[in-house]
């Protein structure tokens, strides 16, 4: 059943708004995915906090016009989907590499990240990278490490001390002195 012209600004509109949110996509064909694998890349989209679509060409690239990712979804050819989020990006590339690692059907074509369209290469190296919340662990970790072995230091003289002072006691090396 062909669009009508109202369907088609209808739809336009709504990936307009969809898009205008989002900080990165990554675009990409697939053929012949049954029912049950398109479910399965949904679903594994959703699960890493974004939206996936599949996109008709030129309406594509008329609902990109003044978004971050206006210059990827110009001039797409064969059949397109995007899979977008204004998440983690690494968590959604991550997510797709995955699915696409048991699904050969699916294939990158280029990924937009902050309005830069990366590469297929770019978006494999994008999916290795350690996600946010990997990244602010990591950097906590960092910023706690030195106050933790300035503790561990300042309880170390107390102890020490301590330590000395029971073995004299244990010793009478006290009593000696006193008499």
């Amino acid at each position: 059943m062909a669009l009508t012209k109202a369907k088609k600004a209808e739809k336009v509109a709504q990936l307009a708004k969809e898009l205008e949110g989002s900080t990165s996509a990554i675009i990409g064909t697939f053929a012949k995915l049954t029912v049950a694998q398109d479910f399965e890349l949904r679903k594994t989209v959703r699960a890493a906090g974004g939206r996936y679509r599949v996109l008709k060409n030129k309406l594509a690239a008329r609902a990109a016009k003044g978004t971050q990712i206006e210059a990827a979804l110009q001039g797409l050819k064969g059949v397109s989907s995007v899979a977008y989020t204004s998440g983690d990006p690494v968590a959604l590339a991550k997510a797709l590499s995955a699915w696409i690692a048991d699904n050969a059907e699916f294939t990158f074509k280029l990924g937009i990240v902050d309005g830069k369209v990366i590469t297929v290469e770019e978006v494999k190296q994008l999916a290795t990278m350690p996600g946010k919340e990997e990244i602010f662990s990591k950097l906590l970790f960092l910023i706690n490490a030195p106050a933790q072995r300035l503790a561990t230091v300042i309880n170390a003289t107390g102890r020490d001390l301590a330590v000395v002072i029971k073995q004299a006691v244990e010793q009478k090396k006290f009593a000696e002195a006193a008499s």
